[in-house]
Formats: structure tokens, C-alpha cells, sequence
């Protein structure tokens, strides 16, 4: 296992990487402002487990398939993308059934929860530029001496991906305190809603964009 000094530099290193605004950070809020906090938070689980999954592809070599395919990473960036474009133009599309969202009951609300999890796996899985990023990440916090790399790269991919959870939920939690402060007014929530939609196609603009 990575020694204390390797933990310390990683866990740094990670919540730095976290804060840093990019397409998981910008999605939670996107989805928060659009559908609201149990989606969104629920989202955010999702998006941990993409992201956990792709640091166990990363531990067993995959990753490094990627970091030097072109083909391969634009694949997955174009997959990514266009399902972020997707999500918010329906979020545009259905903008007024944000309001009609809050007046369901708890019971309507929990038979979606398996949705919006496959959504934020989705998006995480599909983020090429987190497997690039764990491919030049991991390695350095292992131990070669202590033996089983892949192991080792495995654990830090799975506390990379609870840290992330962690902040993203804070991040979720207040987007969607905003949004129920618009909630008061029915128009200003459709305006939210279809707020959020347009974040979360430029997010995949963006990503489009990005070399």
C-alpha cells in the first residue's frame, strides 16, 4: 500500500483536482438546478461510480489503452458529450415539469431513483478526460515495492471517487437550496429549470471542444 507520506500528497492532490470546476462539478449543479436535490444527489452517487470504474479500468491497464488511442478518447468524448448535450435540451424541453416535480409525492419520486443514478454512472463513465487524468494520477501515489500496483491504484480510485461524492453533494445541496428558493414562483422555477439545461449543453459544447 502507498505509504502515510503518498496518502497525504494524494489526498491533497485529489481535493484540489475536485474543486477545480469541470464536467462532474458543473453536471451535479446542472441537474440540481433542473431536477432537484434527491435527483441530483443521486446523480452524484452515480457519477462516483463511473468514475470509480474507470479508476479499476486504469488499475488493470485499460486506461493507458485510451491515453494513447486517439480514436479510442474521441470515441468516448463524443459518447459523453452528445449525452450531456441530450440531457439538456429535455431539460429544456420539459422545463415546467420541475414544478410539477415538487408536488409529487415522496413515493413518485423514489421509483425514479434507479434513473438518475444510470444517468450520473453515464456521465462519469464516459468522461475521457478522468481516465487520461487517472492514467498520469495514480501511478504516482503507488508503492512499486510494496508490490500489487494495480491494487493499490484500485484504492486510491475508490477514495478518489468517495471524495468526490462527498464534494459534489455539498455542491448539489446548495444548487438546489437556490433552486428552491426560485421554487416560489412557479415562472421563476421554469426559468431555473431551463437554466440548468442550457449549463449542461454548453458543459457538453465544451467538451466537444476540448482537445
Amino acid at each position: 500500500m502507498p505509504s502515510s507520506s503518498q496518502w497525504v500528497a494524494f489526498l491533497v492532490a485529489s481535493i484540489l483536482f475536485i474543486q477545480v470546476p469541470g464536467p462532474s462539478l458543473l453536471f451535479t449543479i446542472g441537474r440540481a438546478l433542473t431536477v432537484g436535490r434527491r435527483e441530483a444527489l443521486l446523480s452524484v452517487v452515480g457519477n462516483a461510480i463511473g468514475v470509480t470504474a474507470q479508476a479499476l479500468l486504469v488499475a488493470v491497464g485499460l486506461g493507458a489503452v485510451v491515453a494513447a488511442s486517439v480514436t479510442a478518447y474521441t470515441v468516448i468524448k463524443v459518447a459523453g458529450a452528445a449525452y450531456v448535450i441530450w440531457l439538456g435540451i429535455q431539460a429544456i424541453r420539459h422545463r415546467r415539469e420541475g414544478r410539477e416535480a415538487l408536488e409529487k409525492q415522496e413515493a413518485q419520486v423514489s421509483a425514479k431513483r434507479g434513473h438518475a443514478l444510470r444517468i450520473g454512472t453515464v456521465v462519469g463513465l464516459t468522461n475521457p478526460k478522468t481516465i487520461i487524468f487517472f492514467v498520469a494520477f495514480l501511478p504516482q501515489f503507488t508503492d512499486p515495492a510494496a508490490g500489487h500496483v494495480g491494487v493499490q491504484m484500485a484504492v486510491l480510485g475508490a477514495v478518489f471517487g468517495a471524495m468526490a461524492v462527498c464534494s459534489d453533494s455539498m455542491w448539489a445541496l446548495l444548487a438546489a437550496r437556490a433552486r428552491e428558493w426560485f421554487a416560489r414562483k412557479p415562472a421563476r422555477l421554469d426559468k431555473l429549470g431551463a437554466t440548468g439545461g442550457v449549463m449542461m449543453v454548453g458543459l457538453g459544447a465544451a467538451m466537444l471542444a476540448s482537445e
